[in-house]
Order: C-alpha cells, then structure tokens, then sequence
C-alpha cells in the first residue's frame, strides 16, 4: 500500500477536521457523535498501523516505507519506520482508541475534548515517523499544544496558570534545539535524518554541546529528574489538573517521544557527545527512580500516586539506553511499550473509580473488589505488570535493562532495584486499602458493575499485557537489528 505511514498519521487529523467543520452543538447527540467518530478515526489508524507491523523486515536495520514530498523552502516531507519507532507507533494507535472510550464520561465540550485528543495523535506519530529534522522538530513540539488546551479549558480554576508553567519549561528548549538543528543542516547541507545520523560533523562542532542541545527538550518531555516537576505539576498539580485521558497522552505517551529523541538524536548523531554525558544521565535516572518511589509512598491521592509511578518507570528505561548495551537498549524499548500499556490500564482503573464515587482520594475507597470484582482483579493484575512480576509484558524489560546494566554498572543496577521495591511496596500497599479488606463506607455500597464498554477496554489491555510477557519476541525480534546498529556505532565512539 502506498503511502502507507502517511495515511496513519493523518487519519486523526482528518478525523478532527471533520469534527471542527461538520458536528454542531453539544447536546447529548452530538456529544456521542463526536466520541464515536474520535473512536472510529483511531480504531482505523490501529488497522492500518497493522499493515507496517506485518510488512516490517525485521532483518533490514534501516528505515523502510519510506516515503518523500518536496514541500516548501527547500523542506522535504520525509517519513520513515524502523525497529526503534516501530513498536512507539504502533503503543500510540493501540491506545488511542482505549483511550477515547475509558474517557467515554467526558461531558463538557466534548467535540473540542476529541479534536484535542485526535490532533495529539498525529503529532506524536508524526514525530516518530519522521525522517526530516525541521518536520521532527514541528511534529514533536506541537504535540504539547494539544495538552496545554486540555489544561487551559478542562483543567480547573489553575488550569491556565499550570498550562503556562508547561510552555515556559517546554519554550526554551525547543528553541535550543532548533538552533543546533540549523548548525547540523548547514554543515551537512541536509534535514534528512538519515543522512545525518552517518554525517561527520565539522571539527567546529562540539558533539557535547549539540548533544546538551538536543537533550534539554527531551529531559522535558521524558520527563528527567528535576525536570519532572513540569509534567507531574500538570498532571497532578491542584486547582489546575488535566483530565484524565490528557494525563494518560502525556504520562503514557509523550514521555516515550522524550526517550526517543535521545535514541534518534543524541546517541547515534553526537555519540561522543553522549559517552560524556552517559554517567550524569545515569545517576540522573536514579534519582528519578528514588525520588519518586519515595513522593509515591508518600501519596493520598491515586492520581499522584500512579503518575509518579510512572515516572519512576521512565526513568528506569533511561537507564536501560544509557547502559548503551543490547541487552539495556533491548529493555528499554520494551519496558517503554510495556509501561505505556501499563499506566494506561491502571489510569482507566482510577477512571471507573472516580466516575463511581467522584473522588480519587485513596481514604475514600476500602473493600471495591466485593461491589466490583472484576475491577479489582483487572487492578491487581496491571499492578503485578508494574512490578515486573514473570509472564506479564512487565518483566521482560526489566530483566533486559538489569543485565544490561549488571555487566557495567552493578551498584546503579542495585539502586535502581531498590526503587522498583520502594514502588512496589507503595503501589500494593495502596491496593490492599482501596480494593480489598471491609466495605464500609456507605459512598461505595452503591458502585455499579463495569460497564460492557469497560469490560471490553480493560478485556484489551489485560490480553496485551499477558500476550507481551509470554511473546515477548514480538518485540525484542523487530527492534535487534536496528539497536545492534545503535549500540555498535555508540561503541565505536565510547571505545
């Protein structure tokens, strides 16, 4: 099929065209329309994503379905797939359509809701089909655009204010790495990514500061420790909280567009640059790892408490890129499509509650599983994936991202293990008081069962889940030869 990867970024862009042209009103029926249309428009970009996975040679390093368009300025349209991007692509079309129907709730102004939802997806898939710098760079800083209005109108009274903290942190560096962008198209005399990524650059550029330069956009976005504040104050922050499938986006999304510049940038673009800053970047992660087990643990809030939980799992996978191993790399890519599917599953956990009982203050909940069972099993189950427990898709990147990290660096492997228990004993603490023991309050008794739309949703991501721990070769056989690629040419340069 031709075309193929533009019709899959696309499609949701069109979807929210036809949603700001055609659909009028925002009474009950038209609230539905706008929902079902959202949901059609990703379930097609899904189905077509499919093509790209069964079509993809998992022998050939490079990209593939490459397609260019001359577009304007001298700027080429240039996209293009890899085992690196092949997996973030297809984690962004699988939980989309997830996405929209476990925020089936929403009710205020829900065409834009939808508008805002779909033009994220074609931004972050644009993003990580691109073979062209300056359409990366359009791609991937708009996909903040879409959030920021989520938090500015959905958001609550400090909505505003927190979407203006996020631009402020998300402004500075953008506008950094446009500038190392132009310095690395006028010494290679190209955008093509491809191109550049075998480039030797000038004895004039530092492969340090273009590798700084590149990194602080996505140490925003990943998010790295301190720079986390920014997407844990917008997600979390009070009077100003994003809702809920704009939390997931980020959280589950957005922070994998963070990892993949450094894959696709840093690391195989300026690989001297990136040696120097592997050991900083490494204990960096560590510190994400423990400070947020310990905020985790800290928590009274679901919401808090699973985004800093993913957080600690972001930067669980910095570490496993920056051990610049097979095995590390291998992980990562796997624990970011595992996270992504993960988080997604226990936030629409924490939807089904707070749709139920209005509040995601974990003192208001005790003894779920005996009014909703199937909820509680769902819950523990995508908890366990959290942990790593074996035969769920947890486990395979954290063993990858160990013995990557045990050949080199073993007293940062043992403190990275130290936060994944910090955080298995505060997520397993919390569901042992909100989904089992009595039930007690009265705000409970009078929980309704999940829905069949939720069974189905939860149905789904329960089959990933398992279907990724017990296959995980579906991964790791799609992405070995592009990252053998990476990590030979980051040798090269190390050595």
């Amino acid at each position: 099929m031709d075309n193929l990867l533009s019709i899959t970024i696309f499609i949701p862009a069109i979807a929210a065209v036809i949603l700001a042209i055609f659909l009028r009103g925002d009474d009950a029926e038209a609230q539905g329309n706008a929902k079902w249309v959202a949901f059609i428009a990703s379930s097609m970009t899904f189905l077509v994503s499919l093509f790209i996975l069964f079509e993809f040679d998992a022998g050939d390093p490079g990209f593939q379905f490459r397609e260019e368009h001359e577009w304007v300025f001298g700027i080429t349209y240039r996209v293009g797939v890899d085992g690196i991007s092949l997996w973030l692509v297809m984690l962004t079309t699988i939980l989309m359509p997830l996405i929209i129907a476990g925020s089936w709730g929403q009710a205020a102004r829900t065409k834009g809701f939808m508008i805002a939802l779909l033009m994220a997806q074609t931004l972050i898939l644009g993003a990580f089909l691109s073979l062209d710098v300056m359409f990366f760079f359009i791609f991937a800083e708009t996909a903040l655009i879409p959030l920021m209005m989520m938090l500015a109108i959905w958001g609550g009274d400090g909505g505003r204010t927190s979407a203006v903290k996020l631009l402020l942190y998300a402004l500075p560096g953008a506008v950094v790495m446009l500038v190392a962008m132009v310095v690395m198209v006028f010494d290679a005399g190209t955008t093509d990514i491809e191109a550049l990524m075998t480039h030797q650059f000038s004895d004039t550029i530092s492969p340090l500061w273009m590798a700084l330069a590149f990194l602080v956009p996505f140490a925003v976005k990943l998010p790295i420790w301190p720079l986390h504040v920014c997407f844990a104050g917008a997600a979390t922050g009070a009077g100003g909280r994003m809702p809920l499938a704009g939390v997931i986006v980020m959280v589950a999304l957005m922070t994998k567009l963070g990892a993949f510049g450094i894959l696709r940038f840093v690391m195989p673009m300026f690989p001297e640059g990136a040696v120097m800053l592997s050991d900083i970047l490494m204990w960096l992660s560590i510190a994400l790892i423990l400070y947020a087990a310990l905020v985790a643990m800290a928590q009274n809030d679901l919401m808090q408490l699973f985004v800093y939980a993913g957080l600690g799992h972001m930067g669980f996978v910095l570490l496993g890129m920056m051990s610049a191993t097979q095995q590390g790399v291998d992980g990562a890519l796997f624990a970011m499509v595992s996270h992504g599917v993960v988080i997604t599953a226990l936030m629409l956990v924490l939807a089904a509650l707070n749709e139920r009982v209005g509040s995601t203050d974990i003192a208001a909940y005790g003894g779920v599983a005996a009014k909703m069972p199937l909820l509680a099993f769902g819950a523990l189950i995508f908890t366990l994936a959290s942990l790593g427990v074996p035969a769920t898709s947890g486990f395979i990147g954290t063993v990858l991202i160990m013995v990557g990290m045990f050949e080199g660096q073993p007293i940062l492997a043992a403190l990275a293990l130290l936060g994944v228990a910090l955080l298995a004993a505060a997520l397993l603490r919390v569901m042992k008081q909100v989904m089992f023991g009595p039930l007690i309050k009265q705000s409970l008794k009078d929980m309704t069962a999940l829905s069949r739309r939720e069974i189905c949703v939860f149905a789904a991501l329960f089959g990933v889940i398992l279907y990724l721990g017990l296959f995980p070769g579906v991964i790791t056989e799609t992405t070995g030869a592009t990252v053998d690629a990476l990590v030979q040419g980051y040798a090269d340069a190390r050595d």
